[in-house]
């Protein structure tokens, strides 16, 4: 080689290719045959899916008819493609909504694996492993496409680090970032560098000319990252702008925290994704609550600009206008999807809006340049007793119009009447716990929220169809228990230990560790049963109606609770800590529990899932109708009760809404002006996500991604494609 290195010929080569791997030059290796072809049975742009969840309106719509009510019942499975990697252990879900592009599909696999396929025949074009560790995985739900000229690109994220590769070849492309990842643990004006999971890219950012515009998943507890907005130059990597979602001294918002919060409160985070504006220069960006979620009494005031939609320059950051949803947060109300930009006649002419819908069931509706709401809201109070220290915003806004989408608190007539026995469970549960009010704080003896934590809406999003004037909307109504459990305020090994019994256990075993003694065991004296490691196993396999951990927990937090759980007598389980510890204490979310009967299905009357259709004009629902069921309802011959839901809907011009999101394997095609059924297959395993809808090959395809994992799932890694025949 040496004797070669003389030759100009191959100098200007080498430069070449160095060039080119510095992300330089449009001869970045050159894309296989395979590829080549793939493209060659590409559609046009508006007939793809190349933004996350449609385009950059977050529309969740395509203009495709092939596929039509008259037809959708002779859909097939075209093709499907097994993401599963076998070297790798203890990954699970997929909740990604594929990009389609130029007749490439892009998609991740359970473990973070991003793969390029042929659209047309689920054909694997390339694949890239990002150096991600797997104990610390998280779901990742969409990615980035950009391109100028030749320069072709996709940018995701895995972890904290978001990655940009070559679209044809899936390298990295070294002039991104460092070597083509940059990590957003940086620039947030605090020291996350050695906290792994200080800021994570579940969903893509958005483009806007060539600025690439991020949030990020932030933890939810004390100690967490700010969850500032930024915008990166999407050919470098180099920050462009940022806007502090906690404001900063001198900043509009200020006054509405303690001083000091800017350099210790963590959230106000854009999580569920953001929407674009091009021809007016705005982006759109819902946040999340402040942590800690459920203890507000370290950070007094409303907290802007936490639970807000915030309209921002697009190309420098700053504030056109913002709406608070929810005041000084205490019960995780975080807005969780991307807002839908609209249009709406109003009084002859068509009005610009943005429709951004909640975990509460609401859907607020702005103009989208001036903010202004387009339906009056009200104020309702927030009622009930506080724990110590907290104070509440005296009230929270509520849209007159349109109605909720969802039921909006819990009473002693909304208890499950699906068996006498079931029945009197939730009844003698709801002796010791708090219920009624929509805005109802947190208690020490339980409080129950109907919207749950979980909605409501979810990340999932709804689906705009510019054609009928709709929003589509799935929505869980399942009810949640709030409760907060005093504690010693010091970071001994017991109550380390203990906080993650809190979020994994207590849901069942409840603070006492003792069950119900019928269906839920006691855990006291479990190390007189059963071995340590016997315990551990039970906590990652499960065990009777106790689901695994899976990929909810690294082998540490496992191991960590087994101990607990293993070692802990009565005197220091988390109902006596307040009781028995010396010292300063504070309060803290006693777990994520449900409301559920011995079944583990909801304490509450059905339906538990809903598909909504609001008519966005006249401020009204269109229809409703209760969406999948669970698996037990369905064994014991019943169905269409509805089921909790993750994963958002897609209507499409041939007059239908492809949702599946439901626990009981199902993709549906719903009648976008009935709510009618009109299709109906069975996946390999429960798809949390939403489809994509898109034509290759001359052929109008529904793609689904199928990882179950969530809702005691099986766990899948199959993509799965429909077509006509």
């Amino acid at each position: 080689m040496s004797s070669r290195a003389n030759s100009p010929g191959l100098d200007i080569a080498a430069l070449c290719v160095a060039l080119s791997m510095a992300g330089c030059g449009a001869g970045d290796h050159a894309p296989s045959a395979a590829f080549e072809a793939a493209r060659s049975r590409a559609s046009t742009p508006e007939r793809e899916w190349r933004a996350y969840l449609g385009d950059a309106e977050s529309s969740q719509s395509s203009p495709l008819d092939q596929i039509h009510r008259g037809n959708v019942d002779r859909l097939e499975v075209a093709w499907t493609y097994d993401s599963r990697d076998a070297e790798v252990d203890g990954a699970s879900q997929i909740q990604f909504n594929p990009l389609v592009v130029k007749g490439v599909l892009y998609g991740a696999s359970p473990s973070l694996r991003f793969f390029a396929l042929d659209a047309s025949t689920g054909e694997e074009l390339w694949s890239f492993r990002p150096d991600v560790d797997i104990e610390l995985w998280t779901a990742v739900r969409g990615a980035v496409y950009w391109e100028d000229g030749d320069d072709e690109r996709i940018v995701f994220g895995a972890g904290p680090r978001l990655h940009a590769v070559d679209a044809r070849t899936g390298r990295p492309i070294a002039s991104f970032g460092d070597d083509g990842a940059l990590d957003l643990r940086e620039g947030l004006g605090r020291d996350f560098s050695d906290d792994m999971m200080g800021v994570v890219a579940t969903t893509p950012g958005v483009v806007f000319d060539d600025l690439l515009i991020v949030g990020g998943r932030v933890g939810e507890g004390e100690g967490a990252a700010p969850g500032h907005v930024r915008a990166y130059d999407i050919r470098t990597g180099e920050m462009r702008w940022i806007f502090h979602t906690i404001p900063q001294p001198g900043e509009f918002g200020y006054d509405t925290w303690p001083e000091d919060a800017w350099t210790r409160s963590g959230g106000a985070n854009g999580w569920a994704g953001f929407a674009v504006d091009s021809e007016r220069g705005l982006v759109f960006v819902p946040t999340g609550s402040a942590t800690p979620d459920f203890n507000g009494s370290n950070r007094a005031g409303d907290n802007l600009f936490a639970n807000t939609l915030l309209a921002l320059d697009a190309r420098t950051g700053e504030r056109r206008w913002h709406y608070q949803v929810v005041r000084h947060d205490i019960w995780d109300r975080d807005l969780p999807a991307p807002p839908n930009l609209v249009e709406i006649e109003r009084n002859g002419a068509i009005v610009p809006a943005v429709a951004q819908v909640t975990k509460t069931g609401h859907t607020f509706v702005f103009h989208r340049v001036t903010g202004e709401p387009l339906f009056p809201i009200r104020e309702v109070p927030v009622v009930g007793k506080t724990i110590p220290g907290e104070t509440v915003a005296p009230t929270q806004p509520v849209p007159t119009l349109p109605p909720p989408f969802t039921v909006q608190e819990f009473t002693r007539a909304s208890v499950t009447d699906r068996t006498p026995e079931a029945r009197s469970e939730i009844e003698r549960r709801l002796e010791t716990l708090h219920i009624e009010g929509l805005y109802r704080p947190a208690s020490l003896e339980g409080t129950v929220e109907l919207p749950g934590i979980d909605g409501g809406a979810e990340w999932g999003g709804a689906a705009w169809d510019a054609e009928t004037g709709l929003l589509y909307v799935n929505a869980n109504q399942v009810p949640w228990i709030l409760q907060m459990v005093e504690m010693p305020d010091e970071e001994g090994l017991l109550t380390g230990l203990g906080t993650g019994y809190l979020f994994a256990c207590t849901g069942c075993h409840g603070l006492d560790m003792k069950g119900d003694g019928v269906t839920v065991p006691s855990l006291l004296g479990v190390s007189e049963r059963m071995g340590f490691f016997d315990v551990y196993r039970i906590i990652r396999d499960g065990r009777g109606r106790m689901s695994g951990s899976g990929g909810l927990m690294n082998w540490w937090q496992r191991a960590a609770v087994a101990w607990f759980v293993y070692s802990t007598e009565e005197a220091d389980t988390p109902a006596n800590w307040a009781r028995n510890a010396r010292g300063p204490k504070k309060f803290a979310q006693a777990g994520y529990q449900k409301l559920a009967d011995a079944d583990k299905l909801p304490g509450s009357k059905p339906p538990w899932g809903t598909l909504s259709a609001i008519d966005l004009a006249r401020g009204e629902i269109r229809w409703q109708v209760p969406l999948g069921d669970y698996p037990q309802i369905l064994e014991a011959g019943l169905g269409g009760l509805g089921a909790e839901n993750y994963g958002g809907p897609v209507v499409t011009a041939g007059g239908l809404v492809f949702i599946a999101a439901t626990p009981d394997s199902r993709l549906r095609g719903f009648d976008k002006s009935t709510g009618e059924l009109r299709f109906e297959a069975e996946l390999p395993t429960a798809a949390f996500a939403t489809p994509a809808v898109y034509e290759a090959s001359g052929r109008q395809f529904v793609a689904i991604a199928a990882g179950g994992g969530k809702l005691e799932a099986t766990p899948g890694s199959l993509y799965v494609a429909f077509a006509l025949p």
